[in-house]
């Protein structure tokens, strides 16, 4: 079932906030966790761990690039009028999928197959 106008146009809002909040996120921690104070700089164990806490975040930041690229995606697709179909079915993507993940390229069965695959080549 193709996705109305209205859906598409909330659907965009939804993943244009989520974009948003993301990019705010990440500024943050530009801004707050990635300096090292003055006074942390010469004590070790303090430089030690503001060093794991930076590493964290840095860690954080790199998953949330990835869902925000995942967010672009889906937005070109509604501009492009394919957001909800499968990338590898192309069959449509269930409106409840798409209500908790908006930013899902597949449909559910193929992101269980890709799962499924992906947890044979783990276990060689």
């Amino acid at each position: 079932m193709a996705l109305t106008a209205k859906q598409q146009e909330q659907f965009r809002s939804h993943l244009e906030d989520k974009r948003t909040r993301l990019i705010d996120a990440a500024r943050a921690t530009i801004e707050n966790e990635m300096v090292v104070p003055q006074d942390e700089r010469f004590d070790e164990v303090d430089q030690a761990s503001t060093e794991y806490m930076q590493a964290f975040s840095f860690r954080l930041r790199g998953r949330e690039r990835y869902l925000l690229k995942k967010i672009d995606l889906a937005l070109k697709k509604i501009d492009a009028g394919t957001f909800g179909i499968c990338e590898e079915c192309e069959e449509p993507i269930s409106l409840k999928r798409l209500e908790a993940r908006p930013e899902a390229p597949l449909c559910i069965q193929c992101k269980e197959a890709q799962e499924r695959e992906e947890q044979v080549y783990a276990e060689d």
